[in-house]
This record gives C-alpha cells, sequence and structure tokens, in this order.
C-alpha cells in the first residue's frame, strides 16, 4: 500500500470494526474541490452511526490525523467527519437510501479498500 493511503486505510479500518455497512471509497481527486476522497457508509439505529463516527474520530486522533470538523452527532442521521483529504459520510440506512451520494458522484471511480485491510 502506498503511504498517501495510511489515513485512507486507517478510516476504512475504523469502519470495519464497528460492522458498519455497504463501505464504498470514491476516488474525488478531480470530481470535487471538496476533498480527494469520500467514503460513504451506513449504520442502522443512531447508536450504531454515532459509535461508527466516534471510532473514525477516535482513530484519527490517535493516529495524529486531524479532525477538521464533526457535524451531525446528535441527530446520528448523517454524519460527516471532515479528515481535510477525505470526508466520511455515515448514514443512517434511510438516509443513505435518500440522498444517494453515490448516484450523485457517480463519476467517481470506486476503490476497494477492503481487500486490502
Amino acid at each position: 500500500m502506498k503511504e498517501n493511503n495510511l489515513p485512507l486505510q486507517m478510516a476504512v479500518k475504523a469502519l470495519d470494526d464497528k460492522k458498519a455497512e455497504n463501505i464504498v471509497v470514491l476516488n474525488m481527486q478531480g470530481i470535487s474541490m471538496l476533498a480527494d476522497y469520500f467514503i460513504i457508509c451506513h449504520g442502522n439505529s443512531d447508536k450504531q452511526v454515532q459509535a461508527i463516527a466516534k471510532e473514525v474520530r477516535e482513530k484519527a486522533e490517535e493516529s495524529g490525523h486531524l479532525v477538521k470538523r464533526l457535524e451531525g452527532y446528535d441527530e446520528a442521521r448523517w454524519i460527516l467527519i471532515d479528515l481535510g483529504e477525505i470526508i466520511v459520510h455515515v448514514f443512517h440506512r434511510e438516509d443513505r437510501e435518500y440522498y444517494n451520494l453515490e448516484r450523485l458522484w457517480g463519476d467517481a471511480p470506486k476503490i476497494d479498500m477492503l481487500s486490502e485491510l
């Protein structure tokens, strides 16, 4: 694995450790000015969505990565975790289906990070 993918791998592993479902990594380079990567996943309850987001934040901080913003934690419907070059979207299942970011950013290539864990 390339050195610059370590924050991406850390985030995906944190999601996987908390049983986030349908983890999708989109390469946003050249597509969006917001970030180089979007990671999208969901949980099945408010508590699980919060636990997933908390794990990503804690693992990022432990490994020295700055968490620029964490939004939506209290509502637990769509939590956005801004890690700079990576933005993690943790949805509640119904909200993920409604917003369908994968379709919105359909031009972005998907990256299979789970096979690298």
